[in-house]
């Protein structure tokens, strides 16, 4: 289980961090800076990067476990892919945030001001926005709060994932379907 675990994990990772290097290349390639789309863009690249968590809990229950699984050891088998791949994803964006944009704070909330103002928000409501983000980003360089602040974004998505697969996946033996 160990190696399933590992290898899946570390692929998955590897998919979200590579995302998330092409998406600051292409970042920076762009004259806009243009970020409304990458949320959608890095949720698709994390849903795509789960995906092993349901091939490392089949591949675990069929090759290695008899064709048989609970609910609770293929939940664990997911948990455990998504502690790995997010943890590398953390990591990765820690250096990304940390070496190459540190003022990504700055300019989150330049866009954000600027949204607001082109859709007609009074000046109160900009005003609040601002004191809000600008209390955020003091907090955000912090490396602890930044890593949970990140890992918030992408826990869940494995967390779902695994539930799923778990869901789905879990089969028990012939003669405790006998019994019950």
């Amino acid at each position: 289980m160990k190696k399933i675990v590992l290898v899946c994990g570390l692929i998955a990772g590897f998919i979200t961090a590579a995302w998330m290097i092409v998406s600051l290349a292409l970042y920076n390639q762009n004259e806009n800076k243009d970020i409304e789309n990458g949320m959608i863009y890095g949720y698709a690249a994390m849903i795509l990067a789960f995906s092993l968590i349901f091939v490392g809990i089949k591949t675990f229950r069929d090759k290695h476990n008899n064709g048989i699984i609970s609910f609770g050891k293929a939940f664990r088998i997911g948990l455990w892919i998504t502690l790995i791949a997010s943890t590398i994803y953390v990591i990765v964006w820690l250096i990304e945030y940390y070496y190459f944009i540190p003022d990504f704070g700055e300019k989150y909330t330049a866009h954000l001001l600027e949204k607001m103002r082109t859709s007609g928000a009074t000046q109160a409501a900009i005003d609040k926005k601002a004191t809000e983000m600008g209390s955020f980003n003091q907090m955000y360089k912090n490396p602890f709060f930044n890593a949970l602040i990140t890992y918030t974004e992408i826990i869940p998505v494995g967390l779902v994932i695994s539930l799923i697969s778990a869901l789905f996946l879990k089969r028990r033996s012939k003669g405790e379907l006998q019994t019950a």
